[in-house]
């Protein structure tokens, strides 16, 4: 059978968004490859769940792009890697939806870190827990990962402080000051902002001494917006 008429599997997402230059880190890309998408998407999704684009799972909301989650790890490859780390890392998924990147975070911490996934959607709730029971049931077993119900702008107290917080929702008004207040000194946060001109980036944040953000402009973003949802849905380009 040529190769190009190989049915895709999740290994050859992988290695696409290894040799497309997406990825780099080995200890992401192992992630990746124990985080099979295809749990993680709508049953009526599963034959496009290893296309390199962004899905639907209902509610307005959407999976993110395979290259937008390998980007995202590339930024967080430092801060979630338990050898670099003295104590346990703890991590919060705002906006977790379909629980693919919640589960991808907890395999990389997994060894001694939390990362609990918050979502305003109850039925998003369910759907991320399942696909993790189903895909990654390990992670909740062994309670490395958890899905919780909440305005994801005021973030998770109980878990606080974190080391990263990444939040899959576009912050219309700047990053929200609940997220930056349970930083960590030195913690970083992702997530897309929309500037007063209109436009949309994902932004990288480190928090500094001063209690304030150093970020950096990472991309543009796409964005759907939902008027009566309490942080907007995101779909990346």
């Amino acid at each position: 059978m040529s190769s190009w008429t190989k049915k895709p599997t999740n290994d050859s997402l992988v290695d696409q968004l290894v040799s497309e230059g997406n990825i780099e880190d080995e200890k992401s890309i192992s992630a990746l490859r124990k985080v099979d998408r295809k749990f993680y998407v709508l049953e009526k999704n599963k034959s496009s769940a290893y296309f390199d684009r962004p899905l639907g799972i209902g509610h307005e909301a959407t999976i993110s792009a395979p290259h937008m989650h390998a980007m995202t790890l590339e930024l967080l490859k430092d801060d979630l890697n338990p050898d670099l780390k003295e104590e346990p890392i703890s991590v919060l998924d705002v906006g977790s939806g379909s629980g693919f990147f919640t589960a991808v975070m907890g395999v990389l911490v997994s060894r001694n870190g939390k990362v609990v996934g918050i979502e305003h959607i109850p039925k998003l709730v369910e759907f991320g827990s399942s696909n993790i029971k189903n895909g990654n049931p390990e992670l909740l077993e062994k309670g490395i990962v958890k899905i919780v119900e909440g305005d994801g702008r005021l973030g998770y107290e109980e878990n606080a402080p974190y080391d990263v917080i990444h939040v899959g929702a576009c912050a219309k008004n700047g990053v929200p000051e609940k997220l930056i207040e349970q930083l960590k000194v030195g913690g970083k946060i992702v997530i897309p902002v929309e500037k007063s001109t209109g436009r949309q980036y994902l932004e990288c944040g480190i928090k500094k001494k001063n209690g304030k953000l150093e970020t950096s402009q990472i991309c543009g973003v796409r964005i759907s917006f939902t008027i009566d949802s309490p942080i907007f849905k995101v779909c990346y380009n």
